[in-house]
């Protein structure tokens, strides 16, 4: 069984992940807050979420060139001080034009956060990445129950959300003090220098990149563009169903997505364990299915503590998701791997840009309950897919040495 050994530069990784999470998790809750601020319908109010893949495609596009430039460590900061200048903005301005680009801006630079953390943990821990990609995302997870709970507490306080969305900046500047004061040596630039007894996935510097990705890849990249489908519409509009079905006021329903969060938060610190004993498409399958109980529990009831209770294990199902698809994609890139994590924000834009905005449009026709149908079909897409993944993965391996492997 593979080794997950944690050193100074994975727990900044981590750290750097986690701050992208408060933001990420902290966001949902603020749409139906923003949305009747600035009078809006749901389907304008996701136009956010547009903004957000604007900026996955643009961050996707610049971090393999950025990494290649000034490395892969400085280009997460450089991502999070852009995440700090979007945050700020976006809290600083009210009109719905200027705060879809602050999110365009938060969502480039986020998107650097999440390519380098995701490269450099596969290129340290080689065959134990899907694990340390896990343990991120836990990370990721974690702080994303502290933002609902923070917002929700300051919406019930009288002071708004923005206060609570400021914390976002001082967060990134005290893991980068502590980076500094406890001096954390950001990756080498030579992957080669992996944690004691991984082995690396990502070749040295010099080693040819393939000019294609193999077709595995495109399976696993569509495949997380469904799944990040129904994490982006769970985090948008589950608040706006706990209030208009489950009967909770406005501040107890942002508060209550973190329970979506939290059920992320057990299942990816679970999962980092059981990554290193089971194959990921298996997994990933059983985690589809957690998802769709959940899922049923929570649409289903009109009560607000079993609907909350479903969204715990929703929560549980989702979060193996994300990590399985992008560890597998970046395995099967191989020497591609900067380029693989580029192209993955593509696929996070697609999940980004259209699934939340037709969520919205028919939410606005038939009310946020009955249009979070969408889920379970996004769900049923993602199992066929993984099942697609499967068999390819084992046709890939299957083939002799000496054969090249067939390429999109």
């Amino acid at each position: 069984m593979p080794r997950l050994t944690r050193d100074r530069t994975t727990w900044l990784a981590y750290a750097q992940l986690g701050l992208w999470g408060f933001f990420l998790y902290g966001f949902g809750p603020v749409v139906p807050l923003l949305r009747d601020e600035q009078g809006t319908s749901a389907a304008v109010a996701s136009l956010h979420s547009t903004g957000i893949a604007v900026g996955a495609l643009l961050g996707g596009a610049l971090f393999a060139p950025l990494a290649r430039r000034i490395g892969r460590g400085p280009a997460i900061w450089t991502g999070l001080a852009g995440v700090a200048l979007g945050v700020t903005a976006f809290g600083t301005f009210r009109a719905l034009p200027a705060t879809i680009t602050a999110m365009a801006v938060i969502a480039t630079f986020g998107m650097m956060v999440i390519s380098g953390v995701t490269v450099v943990l596969t290129a340290r821990h080689g065959v134990a990445a899907p694990a340390a990609l896990s343990e991120a995302n836990a990370a990721c997870a974690g702080m994303g129950i502290l933002a609902p709970l923070v917002i929700g507490a300051s919406v019930d306080a009288g002071w708004g959300w923005r206060p609570a969305m400021a914390a976002e900046v001082g967060l990134i500047a005290l893991v980068a003090l502590a980076a500094l004061t406890f001096r954390v040596r950001g990756p080498e630039a030579d992957p080669a220098a992996a944690a004691p007894g991984a082995r690396p996935a990502v070749p040295a510097s010099g080693t040819p990149v393939p000019r294609r990705l193999p077709q595995a890849y495109w399976v696993a990249w569509v495949l997380m563009a469904v799944t990040g489908s129904i994490e982006v519409c769970l985090s948008l509009w589950t608040a706006d169903v706990l209030r208009t079905h489950a009967g909770l006021g406005a501040g107890a329903a942002s508060a209550a997505v973190a329970a979506i969060v939290g059920g992320m938060f057990a299942g990816r610190l679970v999962g980092g364990r059981i990554a290193l004993r089971y194959r990921p498409v298996p997994l990933l399958l059983a985690a589809l299915g957690l998802s769709l109980a959940g899922f049923t529990l929570f649409w289903a009831t009109p009560i607000g503590g079993l609907a909350v209770a479903g969204l715990v294990v929703l929560g549980l199902g989702n979060a193996l998701h994300y990590p399985l698809a992008i560890s597998i994609a970046l395995a099967v890139a191989g020497p591609a791997a900067d380029k693989a994590a580029g192209w993955a924000s593509y696929s996070m834009a697609v999940g980004f840009g259209i699934a939340p905005v037709a969520l919205g449009r028919v939410a606005d026709e038939v009310g946020p309950h009955l249009a979070f149908l969408f889920l379970p079909a996004f769900i049923a897409v993602a199992a066929l897919l993984a099942v697609r993944l499967g068999r390819s993965l084992r046709d890939r391996t299957s083939k002799p040495a000496a054969l090249p492997v067939r390429v999109a």
